[in-house]
């Protein structure tokens, strides 16, 4: 079975490398989101549905999943790795950010009513009145975070599960993403019923998110960047998205801000075009690490 797991990663990254993302119309997030969206409103005891929808609703995607998955072994191993790997495609999201963070940043030099307008698919907050230079940490921050969120998360999910079982392992991966599109939805103060989606999001969070931040240390050789980082890292209310921003600020000592909430490396200037770009370098070495790396885990 081991085999096949690998073959599994490498179809996801294949696909990632190839595609980007699948047609809005075909992609399992998006019709989970749809799910979600249904049960986004005013409830008579938010909390408690809050709790059955954390629970209930990534379960049910897992047990879907798997399922097939199983079935797709029964007919032959590497018809499920394929099946799987195609999963993993679904569940996480590398070259779509990179694109989008490159697009975003040329467009602080050229169109800055269009990058305030472009930033919200990267990061969620006013941009009314950014700065070009507080895009531009906008777009450098979210590199970092969605590096843990969107594509190492569901990758160490699937590869310390892929060693025991694929159909287990494609069913941890989707939990795990089902996990975070809750939060990304559901998880704001403004929204009680997302409570429960939210704690769910910062326990599962917590090794992926660290496990980022050695990951932009690594591709970028910088030795000292996590103990640099670890100052800033509690910065953010988010008690994991701190350490791979702050990681990244200190690879590339550019300082990163969102106004009001929070600073890091708050004695540099903020990101210059050449300093995201730079980033953009730094993540997709990361990303490329983290896929050899579940590769490495799929193995054994």
């Amino acid at each position: 079975m081991t085999p096949y797991g690998v073959l599994a990663v490498a179809v996801a990254f294949l696909l990632d490398w190839r595609f980007a993302e699948p047609p809005t119309r075909l992609h399992p997030v998006v019709w989970f989101g749809n799910a979600v969206a249904a049960v986004d409103r005013e409830w008579v005891a938010p909390r408690g549905i809050g709790v059955l929808i954390a629970v209930g609703f990534p379960a049910i995607a897992a047990v879907v999943v798997g399922v097939l998955v199983r079935f797709a072994l029964a007919v032959h191993p590497f018809v499920a790795a394929l099946f799987a790997g195609i999963v993993l495609f679904t569940t996480t999201s590398m070259r779509m950010l990179l694109e989008t963070a490159s697009e975003v940043t040329e467009l602080t030099e050229t169109d800055i009513e269009a990058a305030r307008r472009e930033v919200r698919a990267l990061a969620g907050r006013d941009a009314s009145t950014l700065s070009p230079g507080q895009i531009r940490s906008a777009v450098a921050e979210s590199l970092s975070e969605n590096l843990a969120d969107g594509l190492v998360a569901p990758l160490l999910a699937f590869g310390v599960c892929a060693p025991f079982s694929l159909p287990l392992a494609a069913a941890a991966a989707t939990w795990v993403k089902a996990v975070n599109t809750l939060d990304s939805m559901l998880g704001y103060r403004s929204k009680p019923v997302g409570w429960a989606s939210a704690r769910l999001d910062d326990i599962v969070m917590w090794i992926p998110a660290r496990v980022s931040a050695v990951s932009i240390a690594v591709a970028d050789t910088a030795g000292d960047a996590l103990s640099v980082a670890q100052s800033w890292a509690h910065e953010p209310p988010s008690p994991n998205s701190g350490w791979p921003m702050a990681t990244l600020a200190a690879v590339l000592d550019a300082r990163f801000e969102k106004p009001g909430v929070y600073t890091l490396n708050p004695n540099a200037t903020l990101p210059s075009v050449a300093t995201v770009e730079a980033g953009v370098r730094v993540v997709r070495r990361a990303s490329v690490l983290a896929y050899i790396t579940t590769g490495v885990f799929a193995w054994f």
